[in-house]
């Protein structure tokens, strides 16, 4: 079977720039020249190097270019604030303005080279930070921060300023943050909080201030990097930076647009291979979405089917709200991985417990039916007829006294059981006092994770605000919704990172002799006739039916005959996207006479919609198999992309499809296959035999292939219909249509 192939977008110079394979020397990784086997076929990176950014986030020294500290100026406050800060982390502060001996009573020098050391940190408090930039460059800084607005957010006359800023960078050296980025990266952190952090990133500072304000529940957070337009260092920077920290526990992220698209990935399996988790609000998921985030940060949002896999694909957890995002990456942060994956609810009220049941049942847990031995035990403390296979229903009064540390201790004990669920749906002191603090202790007993939902509304509660907030073992949630969603990330993560295998060092390296053959089909900005289409599966090992291009009515007979009826015939042009829908393809013809009415009547069809033809197929006919559809397109933001999904004329009415990004192999082609809504039609229904889904998933294992290494002269390819015979006997690409950069 082929290996695993890829794709993906442009890139910054300290990354490596999309190439077709030999047309332009190796690209650069992170400032250095990339090794050939940082590369794959089609010339993009396998490996990016991790930023070192401990002295952007713990500097030892500053400098705050235009610092002031005159009355009513913008630039006052924010230097009074980094003022603070470095007092409070021990960095030494330089402020720097031409006309100011001193700035709240420390030294100020009048420009950058006059600075009384070199310093790890520049802050540029100035409207154009594009002549600093030398300077500082000149004086060997590290990191400089630009909170300047105007630039790509603004449209083409700020996206050419950014350019020249990214040029001005690339130049120095030195690594940029923002512009048009904030002070969040500067706030003041809580260090009395214990256990795994949440590190958070995000390209609108004020969309991450519900994350950092976790911090007031007793949640702890490390870092907060504020991208903004990212003319330099980018999500997937702090990403690397961050699954390397060990005491980061999960990364939060607020994304508005992918700068580039495969360090984004590289970056995402890193953390997959860390297995720390990434939770990540994506926009653009809608055009009104995608509009808004373009305008907002000058970023490319891309088609959203393809980020939504691409992220899926690495273990990125995405979720839709911010509050998703607080609730999701605090289980995450604080859950030891799971012993086991059954969930029970456990309520005092039946009703209760009955509906968080069925919602959780419905986000595909699993909530298994507590042994008969464990609800004998249950029962000792439990009414005999309340029900206690779960949910486990306790009926409010055993709550009160010993037995309800006695019910969460048995409960906990079962091995299949890894997360207990305990909704409150309002208090109801003493009992809801005494519930609280037990579950609390429950969990200081146990590896295994509590979930409470505090439904009240006031949130003001002693049980809510001092004991289950006060414990960093319990995971409390407002919200049904948010906690099933929660739990289910979770499990689901660890599932993911427990067999996860990088498709980066399975990548392809080096060209098949197949891409020969291809490239030399291909027609630079035209579409291919269907018979050199077909021609260019056949180049890569994929199974099309007989057939002969004839251009004579007498021809298509004798071609009738070396094929064998019955016969498909087919128009064949460049031009012809929809065959069938032009009365282009007539099936299932028996004789001669049939074949040359056939042919006259393609050929007059052609003439009549003024249709250039290089002739006319007649083609083996090939039945009783299932149609699917199998492509591969460009996408803007990941270079190529493979669709596998239901074909024939329908296709486009029924959209049921799924794509991946490559590099990906035959385990995520088969979970291809299984996320279609039709996935009962390959395993065969109402008498039809099943599918050859091995065959399937080889020609799509193929067609990723060639997506790879003929790169972006390949704009679109699809095969459909792929008749995807009975199980063991292949699949045959009955038609093809491919579009040429």
């Amino acid at each position: 079977m082929l290996g695993s192939t890829h794709g993906t977008l442009t890139t910054d110079s300290r990354r490596a720039r999309v190439v077709a394979c030999g047309e332009q020397p190796a690209p650069a990784v992170h400032g250095r020249p990339a090794e050939p086997d940082d590369l794959d076929v089609s010339g993009r990176p396998l490996y990016c190097e991790v930023p070192d950014l401990d002295r952007l986030f713990r500097p030892e020294s500053l400098a705050v270019i235009g610092a002031s500290d005159a009355e009513g100026r913008p630039n006052t406050g924010i230097t009074r604030r980094l003022v603070d800060w470095a007092e409070r982390v021990g960095a030494r502060l330089h402020p720097v303005h031409p006309a100011r001996p001193s700035v709240f009573g420390l030294p100020c020098s009048p420009t950058v080279a006059d600075l009384p050391e070199q310093v790890d940190l520049a802050v540029l408090l100035v409207a154009d930070p594009l002549p600093v930039i030398e300077e500082l460059a000149q004086a060997k800084v590290k990191f400089a921060v630009v909170f300047a607005s105007g630039f790509a957010e603004t449209g083409a006359e700020g996206a050419a300023a950014q350019a020249r800023l990214t040029a001005a960078v690339e130049r120095s050296g030195l690594r940029l943050l923002g512009p048009n980025t904030n002070l969040n990266a500067f706030e003041r952190f809580r260090d009395d909080l214990e256990g795994p952090a949440i590190a958070l990133i995000t390209q609108s500072g004020h969309q991450g201030r519900p994350v950092f304000a976790l911090q007031e529940l007793g949640v702890r957070l490390s870092h907060w990097a504020p991208t903004g337009n990212e003319a330099d260092l980018e999500t997937a920077d702090f990403l690397s930076y961050f699954a390397e920290r060990p005491e980061v526990g999960v990364i939060a992220a607020y994304v508005e647009g992918i700068k580039d698209g495969r360090a984004f990935l590289l970056a995402a399996d890193r953390c997959a291979r860390r297995k720390v988790p990434v939770v990540a609000v994506k926009v653009g998921r809608t055009e009104a979405g995608a509009r808004t985030a373009a305008s907002h940060t000058g970023k490319l949002t891309g088609a959203d089917a393809v980020v939504d896999a691409a992220l899926r694909q690495y273990g990125v957890i995405r979720v839709d709200g911010l509050d998703e995002l607080q609730d999701t990456a605090t289980l995450l942060a604080r859950a030891r991985p799971p012993r086991a994956d059954g969930v029970v609810v456990y309520s005092i009220s039946g009703g209760t417990g009955a509906h968080v049941a069925d919602l959780a049942a419905g986000a595909g847990l699993r909530l298994p039916v507590l042994s008969e031995a464990k609800q004998a035990e249950l029962h000792q403390w439990i009414p005999e007829y309340l029900s206690v296979a779960n949910p486990v229903d306790n009926g409010g009064h055993p709550v009160g006294d010993e037995r309800g540390p006695r019910i969460l201790r048995a409960i906990l004990d079962d091995p299949s059981v890894g997360v207990l669920i305990c909704p409150v749906t309002g208090p109801f002191p003493p009992l809801s006092d005494k519930l609280a603090q037990d579950l609390v202790d429950a969990a200081e007993r146990t590896d295994k994770l509590v979930c409470v939902v505090w439904g009240s509304p006031v949130g003001t509660e002693h049980a809510y605000r001092e004991v289950l907030l006060g414990s960093s073992r319990v995971v409390t949630f407002r919200t049904v919704a948010n906690c099933v969603s929660a739990v289910r990330a979770y499990l689901d993560h660890h599932r993911f990172v427990d067999g996860y295998r990088s498709p980066f060092d399975e990548a392809p390296r080096t060209p098949s002799p197949s891409s020969r053959k291809a490239r030399a089909l291909l027609r630079p900005g035209q579409q291919l006739s269907e018979h050199a289409a077909k021609q260019l599966l056949r180049a890569y090992g994929i199974r099309v039916p007989r057939e002969q291009l004839v251009t004579s009515a007498a021809a298509a007979v004798r071609a009738a005959g070396l094929v064998g009826y019955p016969v498909v015939m087919k128009a064949s042009g460049a031009r012809i996207a929809h065959k069938t829908e032009l009365g282009l393809v007539k099936i299932g013809l028996t004789s001669a006479s049939q074949v040359r009415d056939a042919y006259r009547e393609l050929t007059d069809i052609a003439r009549y919609e003024d249709i250039a033809l290089d002739g006319v197929l007649v083609c083996q006919m090939v039945e009783r198999g299932l149609e699917m559809v199998v492509g591969a397109s460009h996408d803007p933001l990941f270079g190529p992309t493979v669709t596998v999904g239901l074909g024939g004329v329908l296709v486009e009415v029924l959209r049921d499809t799924a794509v991946r990004v490559p590099p990906f192999g035959e385990e995520q082609v088969r979970e291809m296959c299984a996320e279609l809504r039709g996935r009962a039609l390959l395993d065969g229904v109402r008498g039809r035999p099943p599918a050859d889904l091995d065959a399937l998933v080889e020609v799509v294992l193929r067609v990723q292939r060639m997506a790879l290494e003929l790169g972006d002269e390949l704009a679109e390819l699809d095969v459909n219909p792929l008749m995807v015979l009975p199980r063991g006997q292949g699949a045959v690409a009955l038609d093809a249509l491919v579009v040429c950069r």
